[in-house]
């Protein structure tokens, strides 16, 4: 009698199956994906890019959107693709150019952020204040407002390459740490995270090279670097020039002494030099 109920079951389950086969058999099935694997035909842009950053120093350039390589909370959007190269040109000359004629044609080669991230737009915070560049672990830059850059105008190119010659520094502060120690004891209680209350006027008067530089030492470093950089002797003269309290301008020309020796010790490169040939081609940028 069991024997009999177990074959009725198996034969009731046999059937089942052959229907469930069956049913599945007559409905749609899954087309061809939707997903668009096509690649991208190359441009002459990529072409540039791949001749200008990617052969020679391994540094990938990305100005076509990527969500997965910028702050999705900020309304950010992608560079106008023929502002790209122009940019580039400013990053290639002033930056690369400049440190692998003083430091050396492999200086950029071994030491270098691997993926430039450039964004059209403002990358405004809620303090009011504006990031124009990231550095996120030696790896990679971002870069901002792209589109906003006018290659005719010293002011705007100088400040386009503040940007990366302060990221820069950062790298290689990652590289080869500078004398910590000694810096922060020279301003130690002009430090403030409200850094953006207060003037450059205000700041250089404490022995700070900007107000961004009072955010730590680290910031303070790397401005005191790029300031230097982006400026001419005869500019950053005129800075110091400005400062009338003695013991903040003692304090200015103390950090650039560290500036100075730590780009000799560690890299064998002469700052002064680096400056010069960095303003000898933002001139040559402006003029052409």
């Amino acid at each position: 009698m069991i024997m009999k109920i177990l074959q009725k079951y198996r034969a009731v389950a046999m059937i089942s199956v052959s229907m469930l086969f069956a049913a599945c058999a007559q409905e749609d099935q899954p087309k061809e994906t939707q997903l668009d694997y096509t690649v991208r035909n190359k441009t002459e842009l990529d072409t540039w890019i791949e001749t200008s950053f990617l052969n020679p120093y391994n540094i990938k350039v990305y100005y076509e959107w990527n969500q997965n390589l910028v702050d999705n909370n900020r309304f950010l959007f992608p560079p106008t693709v023929d502002r790209v190269k122009p940019a580039m040109e400013v990053v290639k000359a002033i930056w690369i150019d400049s440190y692998s004629t003083i430091g050396g044609a492999d200086f950029v080669k071994k030491i270098s952020p691997r993926e430039f991230v450039l964004v059209g737009g403002t990358n405004l915070n809620t303090s009011g204040t504006v990031t124009l560049g990231i550095a996120e672990g030696g790896q990679r830059v971002t870069l901002f407002e792209l589109d906003y850059l006018n290659r005719k105008s010293r002011a705007d190119v100088t400040r386009f390459i503040h940007t990366i010659q302060h990221e820069y520094v950062h790298i290689l502060n990652q590289t080869k740490p500078f004398d910590e120690q000694a810096w922060a004891k020279l301003t130690p209680a002009g430090y403030t995270s409200s850094w953006y209350i207060y003037t450059d006027a205000a700041s250089r008067a404490l022995g700070f090279i900007t107000n961004y530089a009072r955010l730590n030492i680290y910031e303070d470093f790397a401005e005191t670097a790029s300031i230097i950089l982006t400026s001419s002797k005869a500019e950053y003269d005129a800075i110091l020039a400005s400062v009338t309290d003695a013991t903040a301008k003692a304090n200015l020309k103390k950090k650039e002494a560290i500036v100075v020796q730590y780009y000799k010790d560690n890299f064998g490169m002469d700052f002064y030099a680096l400056r010069d040939e960095a303003q000898k081609n933002t001139t040559t940028v402006i003029n052409n």
